[in-house]
């Protein structure tokens, strides 16, 4: 059972400089103040194991006409994960035509396989710089500067893509055709409260 979960770790922060009016390191400068006090720094980190998914063989139904198996595994796959085929595009397998041949057509009436492999895994960072300004005791101007995905990171998505897991075609066995992640997003914000 264990190795069919999905293991998750997440860790989040959030650092407030001690620099500015007010802190360990106050001042009385209103301009040394304005440059270096009140910065913040917060983030998130965010790991994952992969996803389990199974291999359709396409080209037809076994058990009947509502409902198709999963292809039956009858030999090592090879290494699983993201890796780039000989046309460049990303592929499940580090070598598709070992992995193809790895598995055969559920027989008449047989269920096949499910959840057999395990998708890649990720890992990405999220991290958050801001500064904030006092205007009055009661007021303050406070920008933030948040970067999404640091690491540019790519999850591909092995459960939608495994409908293109056609074991009766060895051209486009194992590639995926969507991620599950997004590329690397920048955002600024103002925010003057009162």
């Amino acid at each position: 059972m264990w190795d069919r979960m999905q293991n998750e770790l997440n860790a989040n922060w959030i650092y407030e400089l001690l620099f500015g009016r007010g802190r360990h390191f106050g001042t009385d400068n209103c301009f040394v103040d304005a440059l270096v006090g009140n910065w913040s720094f917060s983030g998130l980190a965010h790991w994952t194991s992969g996803l389990p998914f199974s291999i359709f063989p396409g080209g037809g139904w076994s058990t009947n006409f509502n409902l198709r198996g999963e292809a039956v595994r009858i030999a090592d796959t090879g290494s699983v994960g993201t890796f780039t085929d000989s046309t460049g595009a990303p592929n499940m397998f580090q070598n598709p035509t070992q992995a193809n041949a790895a598995f055969r057509r559920p027989f008449p009436g047989e269920g096949g396989q499910r959840n057999e492999l395990r998708g890649p895994g990720y890992f990405g960072i999220d991290i958050g710089v801001g500064k904030e300004w006092k205007v009055k005791e009661s007021q303050a101007l406070k920008f933030t500067w948040e970067t999404f995905n640091v690491t540019n990171s790519v999850r591909m998505d092995a459960a939608a893509s495994s409908n293109l897991f056609d074991t009766s075609s060895t051209t486009t066995f194992g590639k995926y055709s969507s991620a599950l992640s997004h590329p690397r997003v920048m955002q600024f914000s103002l925010r003057y409260s009162f």
